[in-house]
Parts: C-alpha cells; structure tokens; sequence
C-alpha cells in the first residue's frame, strides 16, 4: 500500500527524470536499448563518433545512504507519517552470518535498503535519481535502477571527450556525496563509429583510474558491438537457446515422453522468451545475421511435434502452431511502437513517431535506419494504415474510492435454460421498483467492417462508429460513455445505465485494476455527476427487452463517425490479426505441399495426448517419414 501510494505521488509530480526506466509502470529495459540504438543509428547515417560509457556501481543497494532517502523524500515535499514510516522501517536493521550450522553473532546494519521488500527498489530508485541530473546538454543518459548509461554523439573526439569527462567528473562528485562507489574495472567505454581510416579512441578517468576501451559489451540483456551488427548478441543468443532445447530432448523422444501442448508450452517459455527479448533492437540486424536463430526455432519444433527432419519449414510452422521468426520479430516491433505511440510522456514517443535525418536514410541506404523508419516498412508488409491509438488515462490515486453501484437482478438467471419471457416479466417487476430512475440503454455491435455504440434515452438515441479495429468490448465501453456524457447535459436526479455486456459491468466493478482508457474515463466522468445517482445493472441481450432491442439495432446502423479512438489493446489485436493474415498468405502461396491439401489453414490442428501416435499422425499428415524420405539424408536414390 505504501509503496504504491508514493509510486503515485511520484509519477503524478514528474519527479523521476525522464531516462529512469526501471520499474515504472508502462516502461522497461528496450525503452532504453531503443534510445541508445536510435542515438548510435542517427550518428552513424550523419558520419559522426558516438561514444557510450557504461557504469557499475559497487554493492549499490548496500551503500544506498539511508539519511540521503529521507533528505530526498523531504525534498519531494513529503512531510508527516509517511517519512516516519520510512525511516522506522530503514533502521534497527540486523543481520548474522552461518557457516554450517554455526550462527555468528548480530551485527547492526549502518547503511542499506533491506533487499527483498516491495519497498526497496522504489527507495533506491529514489536516491539513485539524481546522479544524472547535473549532465552537460549535449550528453545524453538511460537509467534502469543502478544500470547507468551515458553517451555523446559529435564530430570532433575532443568535443566529446571534454563533454564525457565533464560528466563523469559530475557523477563522481555526487556519487561521492551519496555513499556511492564506481568501479573502474567494470566501467567500460565503448566508441561506437563507421568512419574509415585511423582515428583516435578517447581517454577517460574515473577516480584516477583510466576506463578501459571495449569492442563489445552487454547492456541491459543485449550484447552492442562498434559497428551495431549485433553478431555477438546472436550467436550468444543461439548458444544459450541450444542448450536450452537439451531440456525438451530428455522429456520426449518419437515413441514416449511428453506431448505436443507440453512441449510447446516449455518451448514459448525457455526458449522463445529469450528470442522475443530485445527484439524492436536487434531485429535491426542484417537479415543474414538474423537466419542464424531460425534453425533454433526450427528444432525447437521439431522437437515438439515429433516431425521428421526433412520436413519443409512452412509445414513445420503449421504442425506447431508457430509463426516464422520474421513475423513474429515484426509483430513484436509493431506492438512495441503502437505502446509508444499510447503513451505521450514516453521519453522515446516523438522520436519513434517523427524520426528525424529520413532525407539522409533515404540517400544511404547502406545504413540501417531508426526503429522509427523500420515501423513503417513493417506496416507496408502486413499491409496496415497506420491509425491513432488512443493515449493512456492518467490511474486514479490509490486511496481513491473506485467502488461503484451495481444492481445484480439478472445475474442469478441461467440464461441458456431460462426463457425470454421469464426474462421480460422479470424486468418488467424490476422496473416497477426503480420506477423513479431515468432508464438508459447500451449497446454494441461489431460486424466485419462496421463498429458502432448506441445509447437509448426515453426520448431520443445517441449512435457512433467507432474504427474497425475496435473490439465490440470496446463499443460496449463506449456505449456506456456515450451514456454518461449525455447525462452530464442533462438535469437528471436519478438514472440507470442498462447493458448486456458481463465483461463491461466487471470491468467498471473492478475500474482500479483495469487498463481501459474507456474503464477509467466512465469512471471519471461518473464521480464527476454528483448530483445525479447512477447505477448500472447487466440485462440479458436478445431476449426481447425493448429498450435492448432499440439499442442493438441503433448500434449495427450508426453512422456518426468517431474514427480516431483505437485503444491500445485493440491495436495489439489488429497486429496480432494482421500476423496472421500475412501468415495465411503465405500459406496459400504452398499449393502443391502435401499438408497444404488436407490443411488449407492456418489453424493447426488437435493434440493427441499419447506421444507415439501424435508423432507417427504428424508425419503422415505432413508426408515426410524415415521410409519415405530418409533417403535426403544420406543424398540416396528414393526407396519408394
């Protein structure tokens, strides 16, 4: 409770600087690999250096200033209990240390954030906050908790260097005044450029000590090379995977061990989580560099389904379920840029939506573009207009009440065995008793390309359109906000908002927890109609209500436009869809493979839960078994 109460406070004043990405909300560690790959693509197309330095801090957490986290809090403006809390819960702190079963004495901890609890990560980030904010302009940061990165991008090493040191020479002193400590051995610089012939790497110092220049370092999970080739990254990323896939080989084999589902499961989760990591970054790398993982993928499904090894690869990717490694990198490139693009205080938001030096790109085309232009080649290839997503709702205070009033007649009804008029005669009883109360009829409707909201008043209809892309969750929202809007204008005392949508009334039921803009806008335009009580109550649809009725056809005949409101989760669908539309394409393009003709979808098909005859039913349907086309391995004459 604390701890996501001051998270509140915090995010609500824009007290972290903009480069602190570690555990923020809507933020994570590609926010800041994308700002370094974007800073290294921009220098390399403009010909000039860029040089990183990347930092390490001794024993962080232990060193963390106690005293420097209640300064800090005080700074923010945070007086009263919660600083008492705090430092109540900093101090009295004890630790013993064991050999075997010998326990040593206790011993006081002077300084430190207790590791473990939900609040210690916040309090470091708290303290470590600061150690950026005095840079010079020209250089530029990322901060994720303790992992800190500084870089400077120029034409002249001399200007770079002087802005670098001065930087470091800023760090230090400060860091120095907050019980922290750089290592001078884990410190790396690393001088990232394309130019030809001899120039100079940099000389840097930190604490006397001169940092050592490096060809290649891990950052954040991703390996950067000089030239950003990402070669090391994946070829360390496919000796990892490899051995990764030994566990699936010991947990089946053709004729026993675990099935399909299993298989798949532990292979989405070991494996391919590694491959999905980092991808908006190093799915920048040369397409030649990028089919080194594909063979990862393919045994991994090989494994999985038991199919023989000459199986082509469409057909091993229809067997298992699982896209190529090239639509899915472009799906997750596509649902990374459309978060961004939800998110206007996204430190990266403008420069991934207009990036900049296209006229450059355009002309050298040897140089790989930002993350940006390569957004816009992967829309082409799925063939999607890009379409606005509406920006994130502000979450409300955590000690805010969110708790609205329901009214739950119908719930208790089984409406597969319950009878419309059942239905009908039970409403008409429920209308008797909140006869006092204005009713107002939602409703939404999705066909194939038509989405539209309605909302019913006794004595005239509201009707939108919403974009195609919307889900009819989304239209069921949006009639409910339709609802609200309109009786904002209105002089009504009481009011109940009647809708056949389940997962619309236990979204506003539990409106603290959900990620809907339109949960949070219903919820703040309702505590904003003080004067008006307002209840909601979830009717049966279909089942001849009148006012239902009026509100579902209202909906499926709107004609006024609202195009411009796509919510974030529906944007992630459309690009989920749209992966699946080039995939089927692409399948249809295999006429003549054997399991095209029997399995002209995508689909897949079932699971057999004994291994042996799922894998001997694979291979048929596929065609490729030992007798059939054992002879491709051993490059014989056919036996059949």
């Amino acid at each position: 409770m604390v701890s996501a109460r001051l998270m509140h406070v915090l995010e609500r004043s824009k007290w972290f600087v903009p480069s602190q990405s570690g555990f923020r909300r809507r933020r994570n560690t590609i926010d800041n690999l994308l700002k370094l790959e974007t800073a290294i693509r921009e220098a390399f197309v403009r010909k000039k250096h860029l040089v990183s330095i990347f930092f390490d801090i001794e024993k962080a957490y232990d060193r963390t200033w106690r005293y420097g986290i209640l300064k800090d809090l005080s700074d923010i403006g945070l007086k009263g209990n919660l600083p008492l809390f705090i430092k109540n819960f900093l101090q009295t702190r004890i630790f013993q240390i064991r050999i075997g079963n010998i326990l040593s004495d206790n011993f006081n901890q002077q300084e430190d954030v207790p590791q473990g609890s939900v609040l210690s990560v916040l309090l470091f980030i708290i303290k470590i906050n600061g150690i950026v904010s005095k840079l010079p302009a020209y250089v530029n940061s990322t901060l994720f908790v303790d992992d800190i990165q500084i870089h400077c991008a120029g034409d002249d090493m001399g200007f770079i260097q002087r802005q670098l040191q001065t930087a470091i020479n800023n760090m230090t002193d400060w860091s120095s005044k907050n019980g922290f400590i750089f290592s001078p051995q884990k410190t790396v610089c690393m001088h990232f450029c394309r130019r030809r012939g001899l120039h100079p790497d940099p000389d840097f110092q930190l604490n006397g000590s001169p940092i050592p220049i490096v060809h290649e370092t891990k950052f954040l999970g991703i390996i950067f090379d000089t030239k950003l080739t990402f070669r090391s990254h994946i070829k360390h990323l496919k000796t990892k995977c490899i051995r990764t896939l030994n566990i699936m080989k010991v947990l089946s084999s053709t004729s026993w061990g675990a099935d399909k589902v299993s298989l798949m499961r532990i292979y989405r989760s070991l494996v391919r989580s590694k491959l999905d990591y980092g991808v908006p970054v190093y799915g920048s790398a040369a397409k030649s560099t990028l089919k080194m993982l594909d063979s990862v993928h393919h045994q991994g499904l090989r494994i999985a389904t038991g199919a023989f090894r000459t199986t082509p690869i469409p057909s091993l990717h229809v067997i298992s379920g699982e896209p190529s490694l090239e639509l899915r990198r472009h799906r997750l490139s596509l649902s990374y840029f459309y978060k961004i693009k939800s998110d206007e205080s996204h430190p990266q938001h403008y420069k991934v939506i207009n990036p900049i030096f296209g006229s450059l790109f355009s002309v050298r085309l040897s140089f790989t573009p930002t993350f940006g232009f390569r957004i816009g080649e992967i829309l082409k290839y799925f063939g999607i207009e890009d379409f606005p997503v509406v920006s994130n709702v502000e979450d409300p205070p955590p000690w805010k009440e969110t708790q609205l009033d329901f009214i739950d007649d119908f719930l208790h009804f089984f409406k597969p065995s319950t009878s419309d008029i059942v239905f009908q005669q039970h409403f008409y009883d429920h209308r008797q008793h909140y006869s006092d109360y204005i009713p107002i009829y939602t409703d939404g409707s999705k066909s194939d390309n038509h989405v539209g909201s309605a909302a019913v008043f006794p004595d005239f209809t509201i009707a939108e359109t919403l974009h195609h892309f919307c889900s009819v969750y989304t239209s069921e929202l949006y009639a409910i906000y339709l609802g609200l809007l309109k009786i904002s204008t209105l002089n009504f005392k009481k009011a109940i908002i009647y809708t056949d949508s389940r997962s619309g009334i236990n979204a506003l039921r539990s409106a603290k927890h959900n990620n809907h803009p339109l949960v949070m806008k219903c919820f703040d335009l309702h505590h904003t109609l003080k004067n008006t009580k307002i209840k909601y109550c979830w009717i049966p649809g279909h089942v001849g209500i009148p006012g239902n009725e009026r509100a579902d056809k209202a909906a499926k005949s709107a004609n006024a436009s609202r195009e411009a409101f796509v919510p974030l989760i529906d944007a992630l669908q459309a690009v989920k869809l749209s992966q699946h539309r080039e995939w089927q394409r692409i399948w249809d393009g295999q006429s003549n493979n054997k399991l095209y003709k029997i399995q002209p979808s995508i689909k897949g098909f079932g699971n057999l839960t004994i291994r042996k005859h799922d894998v001997i039913l694979t291979r048929l349907r596929i065609g490729h078994t030992f007798l059939t086309h054992r002879h491709l391995l051993h490059s014989d004459r056919p036996y059949m």
